[in-house]
């Protein structure tokens, strides 16, 4: 069985005694020697070195900088993505300061300490790879972690919405979505419709709760020349807008009742009537709703249409919080993290591994919404390569209150937070999940029931 190849470290430096004393303290590395720029660079093409430790003073300017730093300026050049760190005793503090504005990692003097340039390089290491595992994450996440063409998700549960989504998508029953704020609603839709064969059709989108109630009906239904004051042209209404493709009502609950039942009808014989008009217009739109709120209780309450509810779910379909998509939160920051440093800060190439962990463990009340905001904030406010946790300016996940002094509910915060992750990493397989919990298959299938929990 082979072993895991050394990393490559580069060392410039034309000291022969110190090219064998730095050779011989780093056995961890495959260390390459070169004692020119010409070697340097020549090393530097044929074994592309993550990490390259340079001397500045290079024959034929051993007494200088100059040659140290055209070596520093040809391997950005060439490969930016190296970490280099660079040593002088030659104005070592006018030194440091032009190499790292050159884009060198970080700055030794000599003479040289071995440990503490120990320290460095292999620091040096951990944050190349990190950079290099941001941007595979960030490519995947572009084409491995889609689903619907557009939506980026990793998680279990995700994926089972995206694939109900796509069975129903041919048909022309009428779609509800039920998930908190910012989990994806319009997207889901969005895919919903480019999956569907109404896709060469419009795609309209509303939100019922943004627009006022006495404007709701105008909008929904369109209005005839003098309909009302204002009403200086006839204007088609969202739902003929959508003519041979889909409307999407978001917060659908907040339609008040009187026009509910002027929707129901347009449901149940597929015609409008614009305000201020008496003809009838046949439409083909089909309807694909989204809500937070309980439709159920609001029926009881008597604020919402029961005939309506039937009619908009026909096929119901429950989107997951952030929260309950193990391993999402992490892969949609990355996504959102290329994005946003492309547009406000090219500087930022990833996350600092605390930035990660505290993504992971926070609890994202706001959903997707909330950590595209956090990540966008981030990054502009970002002064280094990678954002940190305290660039997302948010709270250790210890400081998340009285709930987690409840033993009970800790425990059973930790269970579910653990079996999600394993869930995710086993791709649903109930096997591995149970191997990698360590725990026979009967006892998981009795906790994915007791946390209400699905593979």
């Amino acid at each position: 069985m082979m072993s895991d190849p050394k990393p490559k470290l580069l060392i410039v430096e034309d000291d022969a005694g110190l090219q064998a004393q730095l050779k011989w303290a780093y056995p961890d590395f495959d260390v390459v020697i070169a004692g020119d720029r010409a070697s340097a660079m020549a090393a530097l093409r044929s074994e592309e070195p993550a990490v390259v430790t340079l001397d500045l003073g290079l024959p034929p300017d051993p007494d200088g900088t100059t040659e140290g730093f055209a070596v520093l300026d040809e391997i950005m050049a060439l490969k930016p993505d190296t970490k280099v760190i660079v040593a002088s005793g030659h104005g070592a503090r006018e030194s440091a300061l032009s190499a790292i504005a050159k884009g060198a990692y970080d700055f030794y003097q000599k003479p040289v300490d071995i440990e503490a340039l120990g320290l460095i390089v292999r620091r040096a290491f951990q944050l190349h790879a990190i950079e290099v595992e941001n941007r595979n994450l960030a490519s995947r996440s572009g084409e491995d972690n889609r689903v619907l063409g557009r939506m980026i998700t990793g998680a279990p549960e995700m994926v089972k919405v995206a694939r109900t989504i796509e069975r129903v998508a041919n048909t022309n029953v009428s779609v509800m979505l039920l998930g908190a704020s910012g989990t994806g609603k319009e997207l889901l839709a969005r895919g919903l419709h480019e999956a569907s064969d109404r896709n060469k059709g419009a795609f309209v989108a509303i939100n019922c709760a943004a627009i006022p109630e006495n404007l709701l009906e105008s909008e929904l239904f369109g209005h005839e020349k003098g309909a009302f004051t204002g009403a200086v042209k006839t204007t088609e209404g969202k739902i003929e807008m959508a003519n041979g493709g889909t409307l999407f009502l978001d917060e659908v609950g907040d339609i008040p009742l009187p026009l509910q039942v002027k929707l129901l009808r347009f449901l149940q014989e597929r015609v409008i009537e614009r305000i201020g008009s008496r003809k009838s217009i046949e439409v083909d739109t089909r309807i694909v709703c989204a809500t937070h709120q309980n439709l159920e209780a609001m029926i009881i309450d008597g604020r919402f249409r029961e005939d309506l509810f039937y009619r908009l779910a026909e096929i119901v379909v429950r989107i997951p919080s952030l929260a309950e998509r193990p391993g999402d939160a992490a892969l949609l920051a990355k996504a959102f993290l290329a994005r946003f440093a492309k547009e406000m800060n090219p500087a930022v190439k990833g996350f600092a591994p605390d930035a990660l962990t505290v993504i992971d463990s926070w609890g994202w009340p706001g959903n997707v919404r909330e950590l595209e905001n956090r990540v966008k904030r981030a990054v502009i406010m970002c002064e280094g390569k990678l954002v940190s946790a305290t660039d997302l300016d948010l709270a250790e996940p210890d400081e998340e209150g009285d709930q987690l002094l409840n033993l009970k509910s800790a425990r059973e915060a930790t269970d579910r937070r653990v079996i999600r992750h394993a869930l995710a990493r086993s791709e649903g397989n109930i096997s591995s999940t149970a191997k990698i919990l360590g725990i026979s298959r009967p006892t998981l299938y009795d906790l994915l029931k007791q946390y209400d929990l699905h593979a």
